[in-house]
């Protein structure tokens, strides 16, 4: 095993000193407030309707028209334009879910059914949303293109069972998908 040996670099007289750069942060941030304080930062205009500088006032003010479409929120199962679920219980976002906030319970189709193809659909299928970190992978491992991350950023409850989304909420939330995406194909 070869042992290798590495030189610090040579730090002139100002580098071994940390003052200048403690001086050099705290004017960066003097400059930042005055900056703030002149309504000239970003957004200012637009919330400076309260007229309390940039701050917005969160239950009056909110992100909608200001957030990307690339956004990433709640999580929603969707059905197809006949009412079917998409959802065929492979349990990969489970499998895939890093917090482990997705819970499935598959159950099989009727055997009368004329989608009875798929041969499994959900029982139960919940989200706990205070475990849920909206990465999105669930969406990205869906083969069925069957969840989808809404962008809602605010969903709040007084108790955890109501943090918990069911999958009649989730269905709720999601409202019917019309065709398909094709998420993996170049023309979207």
């Amino acid at each position: 095993m070869a042992v290798i040996k590495l030189k610090r670099p040579k730090l002139s007289w100002y580098e071994h000193l940390y003052l200048p750069a403690i001086i050099k942060g705290l004017l960066i941030t003097f400059k930042h407030a005055v900056i703030s304080v002149f309504g000239k930062a970003t957004g200012s205009k637009e919330l400076a309707s309260s007229g309390l500088g940039v701050t917005m006032q969160y239950p009056e003010q909110k992100w909608d028209e200001h957030l990307p479409e690339y956004y990433r929120g709640i999580p929603a199962l969707v059905t197809d334009e006949q009412g079917r679920e998409r959802c065929v219980s492979c349990q990969l976002c489970e499998f895939i879910c890093p917090p482990k906030a997705i819970t499935i319970a598959p159950g099989e189709l009727k055997s009368d059914d004329e989608w009875a193809k798929v041969e499994k659909a959900p029982k139960a299928f919940d989200i706990d949303m205070i475990r849920c970190i909206y990465c999105g992978m669930c969406e990205e491992v869906c083969p069925e293109q069957a969840i989808f991350l809404r962008q809602d950023y605010a969903m709040t409850g007084t108790t955890r069972a109501e943090m918990v989304n069911d999958k009649d909420r989730l269905y709720q939330l999601g409202g019917v998908r019309e065709g398909l995406i094709n998420k993996w194909n170049e023309v979207k």
